[in-house]
């Protein structure tokens, strides 16, 4: 091989181990976000049970005061 291939071939893979770190970086990022939002889903989903229990008591007072 010349130099002026093994040079290029230097340059490519400079540049893949380049690209492979930030794809690493995003990667990580993106696992972040995933963890804020499946916290975030399950405080929602909290939520929600406890808007339909109130909701649900509220029905049933709503109930034995029309019996």
């Amino acid at each position: 091989m010349s130099l002026e291939l093994l040079s290029k071939l230097e340059t490519k893979i400079q540049t893949a181990l380049e690209t492979i770190e930030l794809l690493k970086m995003e990667l990580e990022e993106e696992k972040q976000k995933s963890i804020g939002l499946a916290e975030q889903n399950q405080q929602l989903s909290q939520d929600l049970n406890s808007w339909n229990e109130k909701v649900t008591g509220l029905v049933g007072l709503l109930n034995e005061e029309v019996n």
